[in-house]
């Protein structure tokens, strides 16, 4: 599988100053509404790595963490607390202050100076930008419901910016995406080259990915409004779309303030060790004779290495003391292995692709070979834990491999194959997505309460909290929703 262009030496301050704006580092308030970066007259090739780290720190470390736990890939160690609110759905406003701060004040900001530079042949580099902005919208209003867009960035004129609609955003990020591409059509720019982390600059690349959003994006509106999501994808599919077909991505490196976001997290956190295996997805790799399991999760050292040992979600305090696997360096998770400070941050993965296209079918939204395209997702996958010839067989006698999609008859059991699927090739990469999934969708179906879960009566997560910076400094803040309350898309009856 193709790996994207390493972060070069020319963006190490941007990227530091990217890694500054963490998770769990300062917690002193900051008001979004004021623009601390002036960089209007700035470069727009300069400002693209801003963007695209910004995004990397989001969902590669913040909504990592809060996707990999309420997804079940991981859960608290019974021997450390970092993330105890999490498991135990018991979030203060504050937690969220941060991510909305790095989304906004860098990710957003920087896209809206590039889009309105005035610098000429960067319509590349402004059709990425749109692009990026649709993806960090998408990945905003999933977490949150309805966000500040239109009036967003503009600090002059908008100091109390209004919320806009979920439905409302989601026909913004389809006008992003198409603006973007006009602007990857233009014949005469020129290319942002390695200042793009993602692709290098290659628009070939980045149109695929545009269309890979868009079927992501109308795909989430399949419950809320299947017309609107048959139509859209209908028309995306009538130009002949290519897909995505390697991962769109940032690799790292091991230069100080260049890693992996979520290893850069935990070294900072003394390299204690919070995340550990959760035995809801465990079993079920297990169940299924799953090779994978050991390509994201370590043995537990001394012991026997061809087994994983896990402990139920949320159960830390039942296994005070406990020995538990982590996750594997591959997925960067674990401070005390070397390879985590190098794991990519996946946008979208090739797996991913694959799954939303075969989804795409199973819905009769789209014509293709569903069960090609789901073998294609499985082999992603397995390429990409580097087993890749365990996949043929996998996919042949696993009880959730190809036989759970050819056997089902309705649409819905078609999805559930494919998002249970799509749900084990996710793991540790791209937990925001399949916590998404799962709440868009209900699948896959073993997901449980945590056993630490404060919030009653079976609930689960359903939405990240605004920040408490909004309700301090925007007359317009429309107020708190609690954790469980679904989002728009998430009509499933």
């Amino acid at each position: 599988m193709r790996t994207n262009k390493n972060i070069n030496p020319k963006q190490i301050i941007l990227l530091l100053f990217i890694a500054m704006v963490g998770f769990s580092g300062c917690k002193k308030y900051l008001d979004i509404n004021q623009n601390p970066n002036n960089p209007d007259s700035a470069d727009p090739n300069l400002l693209l790595p801003t963007v695209q780290a910004a995004m990397g720190q989001i969902v590669g470390n913040a909504f990592q963490v809060y996707g990999g736990i309420w997804a079940q890939y991981w859960t608290q160690s019974p021997n450390s607390s970092q993330y105890k609110t999490i498991d135990q759905y018991n979030l203060a406003n504050t937690a969220f202050d941060r991510p909305w701060l790095t989304i906004y004040r860098n990710s957003l900001v920087n896209s809206e100076a590039i889009i309105n530079s005035t610098l000429p042949s960067t319509e590349y580099t402004k059709g990425i930008a749109y692009l990026m902005k649709a993806y960090t919208v998408q990945v905003t209003t999933d977490a949150f419901g309805d966000i500040p867009v239109a009036e967003a960035v503009n600090y002059t004129l908008y100091p109390a910016p209004h919320y806009q609609k979920q439905e409302v955003v989601y026909d913004s990020i389809f006008k992003f995406i198409d603006k973007g591409v006009a602007l990857l059509n233009v014949t005469a720019s020129v290319s942002p080259g390695s200042q793009d982390v993602v692709f290098a600059g290659n628009t070939t690349q980045w149109k695929a990915f545009a269309n890979t959003l868009k079927l992501k994006a109308y795909l989430r509106l399949a419950y809320v409004n299947p017309t609107k999501a048959s139509a859209g994808i209908a028309a995306l599919y009538a130009t002949g779309p290519a897909f995505l077909t390697t991962d769109a991505a940032i690799k790292y490196l091991t230069i100080g303030g260049n890693e992996n976001p979520l290893y850069n997290e935990m070294v900072a956190l003394s390299k204690t060790q919070n995340l550990v295996a959760s035995s809801t997805a465990v079993d079920n790799y297990v169940r299924n004779n799953d090779t994978r399991v050991l390509k994201f999760y370590d043995p537990i050292a001394g012991g026997d290495q061809t087994k994983i040992t896990a402990i139920p979600q949320g159960s830390y305090s039942a296994n005070a003391g406990a020995v538990v696997s982590v996750p594997a360096g591959l997925v960067g998770a674990n401070p005390l292995n070397a390879a985590s400070a190098t794991a990519p941050v996946k946008f979208f993965s090739a797996a991913e692709s694959y799954f939303l296209q075969a989804e795409a079918v199973a819905r009769g939204y789209a014509t293709g070979d569903i069960n090609g395209l789901y073998t294609k997702g499985i082999a992603a996958s397995f390429a990409a834990t580097g087993n890749p010839a365990d996949a043929a067989a996998y996919t042949a006698a696993a009880p959730d491999g190809l036989l759970a999609l050819t056997s089902a008859v309705s649409v819905e059991d078609k999805v559930k194959a494919i998002i249970t699927q799509k749900y084990y090739a996710l793991n540790g990469t791209q937990g925001f997505e399949a916590w998404t999934d799962y709440r868009r969708t209900g699948f896959p179906t073993f997901l449980v309460t945590s056993a630490a879960s404060q919030l009653g009566a079976g609930r689960m997560p359903q939405r990240m909290l605004y920040p408490s910076s909004e309700a301090l400094s925007n007359s317009n803040f429309p107020g708190n929703i609690p954790l469980y309350t679904p989002v728009w898309w998430a009509a499933k009856k």
